[in-house]
């Protein structure tokens, strides 16, 4: 189910709501999260209900391994080997969803083989749960979980405003917030918040992301030969489209949390403001970044052994997160980039030489720019194309709308381009929708400015796209 459609809107949230605050005021508490964990678990199962018996399977194996390591007084066993075993099972099965056919493929091209694709169909979610629980079962066996029941831990998995595209929480963050009684009671200063970011969020998908993934998807999906103006159009374009697309669905996340009361954490924060790509990956896809350096980069040896070693495990962990968007080697291509950027920083940065912060913000946002062509590029050679068009080797164009190759029949694909400036003006110049929540007052010009954009909003929903990040 997608959080910008009528089903979701008029249905789903307003019956979840108004059930699992009903139970709770006459005290029936675990019924009340029994609720939210069935509703969170139709909403996951809404498009495909095949994969329901996955997530069930993966939560009741991943809390039976995160309880035993976790208690110190269960019967002794080799708790590194059961840890290693529980994280190869997890990294197992998204390699076999995610990955396989994928492996085939490039079998297939290696050794000039014909193996049969096996056409699996990635589960909704997958990459996000699994994250979630490896940062679980780890942190159980270094002993810094407590003791929750299956309610509780089912709860903190399926949560649905974080199920399918994250944040990706983790537990010490998420459970003891489902334990609070206080978060059991109707706040309305939470709702307000909540339906200020969920307002926001479906504004910047439905009236800014959706308009430029027309032309997006005109200039990517069949790569032709662009002149220097249309690539770096296209280019831009999707860089705004990928923002203003998880940004939107970040708010909403965030939004319907406040609603139950449940704060997630913040996973977008004004990346293309970033004056390093260090900075960026701060404010990108946060809890991933975190996710990444708690998990993977500081095991590695993080920056005790030394700068080589720190180069390579800095590159080897945003290489694995290039390939944890994707099966294609496109993906892998934009984390070995990013790798080798934040390697050059860090270089950079011990030279101690000082660049002026804008200069410093426009060559961050170039470099996010061109590698984002490789992101969303269907395959290698294409997104070489595209580059190839960004530096003029295919000649240059007026910078006038109409004389564009591209047709503009389209009157969607006209407004993504008008828009290309006043969604920059917004990107660089204004407080994000989670700034201005902190110091939200609520009056006449809160609720008539909410209202107003879900009215535009829920009015402009005439074709219901997924967000991006739903894909990973």
């Amino acid at each position: 189910m997608l959080f910008n459609s009528i089903e979701f809107l008029f249905i789903f949230l307003p019956i979840t709501f108004i059930i699992y605050f009903g139970l709770n005021k006459i005290k029936l508490i675990k019924v009340a999260s029994a609720w939210l964990v069935i509703a969170s678990l139709i909403f996951y199962s809404y498009w495909k209900i095949d994969y329901l018996p996955l997530i069930l399977i993966s939560m009741i194996f991943n809390y039976s391994v995160g309880s035993t390591l976790s208690n110190e007084n269960k019967l002794k066993i080799n708790r590194k080997l059961v840890m290693i075993l529980a994280i190869i099972v997890n990294i197992g099965l998204l390699a076999y969803y995610k990955y396989f056919d994928f492996i085939i493929q490039n079998i297939n091209a290696i050794f000039k083989q014909d193996f049969n694709y096996m056409h699996i169909v990635l589960p909704l979610a997958i990459s996000f749960f699994t994250f979630q629980q490896i940062a679980y079962i780890v942190d159980s066996y270094e002993y810094k979980t407590k003791e929750y029941d299956f309610l509780t831990y089912a709860l903190f998995v399926t949560f649905f405003p974080q199920l399918i595209a994250g944040p990706i929480v983790h537990h010490s963050e998420m459970m003891p917030q489902f334990e609070r009684l206080r978060n059991r009671i109707i706040n309305n200063k939470n709702i307000s918040i909540g339906l200020f970011l969920l307002a926001v969020g479906l504004f910047k998908k439905v009236m800014i992301a959706d308009f430029f993934s027309v032309f997006v998807k005109a200039t990517f999906d069949t790569v032709g030969t662009m002149t220097f103006f249309e690539a770096w159009c296209s280019s831009i374009s999707y860089t705004l489209q990928i923002y203003f697309d998880f940004s939107g669905y970040c708010d909403m996340a965030m939004g319907v949390g406040y609603l139950f009361n449940i704060i997630l954490p913040q996973n977008f924060n004004s990346p293309y403001k970033s004056d390093s790509i260090q900075d960026f990956w701060r404010r990108w896809h946060m809890t991933l970044s975190r996710f990444l350096k708690d998990y993977i980069y500081i095991p590695l040896g993080g920056n005790r052994k030394g700068q080589l070693i720190t180069y390579r495990n800095l590159f080897i962990t945003f290489l694995i997160g290039g390939l944890w968007h994707g099966a294609n080697w496109t993906f892998v291509v934009w984390g070995a980039l990013h790798g080798l950027a934040i390697c050059i920083h860090r270089f950079w940065k011990n030279l101690n030489i000082k660049i002026p912060k804008i200069i410093s913000i426009i060559i961050t946002f170039l470099f996010v720019n061109f590698t984002w062509v490789y992101f969303r590029s269907i395959t290698i050679t294409g997104a070489n194309k595209i580059i190839a068009s960004m530096f003029g080797l295919n000649g240059f164009a007026p910078i006038i709308i109409n004389k564009l190759r591209f047709s503009f029949e389209n009157g969607a694909t006209k407004l993504s381009l008008l828009l290309l400036i006043p969604s920059l003006i917004i990107v660089f110049l204004m407080k994000n929708s989670i700034e201005i929540s902190h110091k939200l007052k609520p009056n006449w010009i809160f609720y008539t400015s909410t209202l107003l954009m879900l009215l535009i909003s829920i009015l402009s929903i005439n074709k219901v796209s997924e967000f991006l990040y739903f894909q990973f």
